[in-house]
């Protein structure tokens, strides 16, 4: 079975912001990318709260915050320089592929 790889233009790690929901304009850093559903979970955006019963693994039960998945298409990309935008490729002088903001050109 193949290996399942990232075939999106955001990546964990990145600072994403919201275009689309109930958190309009939130931003955050990208905590998870789930390929197979094109969803992404973004820190501090979407938040559910939870019943937590009360097990080994978590001593204290209540209601806990919990970070939701939200869908890829909703979010756009931070670049440093100009601010949201799309995500475009380039290879640089070694040959690899580099990903360049759309508005200004610079490396994201």
């Amino acid at each position: 079975m193949a290996e399942a790889r990232n075939k999106f233009k955001i990546r964990k790690g990145d600072r994403v912001v919201v275009l689309k929901g109930k958190d309009v304009g939130k931003e955050g850093e990208v905590t998870r990318v789930l390929t197979d559903k094109r969803r992404i979970i973004v820190d501090g955006v979407n938040i559910a709260r939870r019943h937590q019963k009360a097990t080994r693994a978590t001593m204290q039960g209540g209601i806990i915050d919990k970070d939701m998945p939200i869908d890829i298409s909703n979010v756009a990309l931070v670049c440093s320089n100009c601010g949201p935008t799309r995500v475009g490729y380039r290879f640089d002088d070694e040959g690899k592929k580099v990903r360049v903001c759309r508005k200004c050109g610079g490396d994201v």
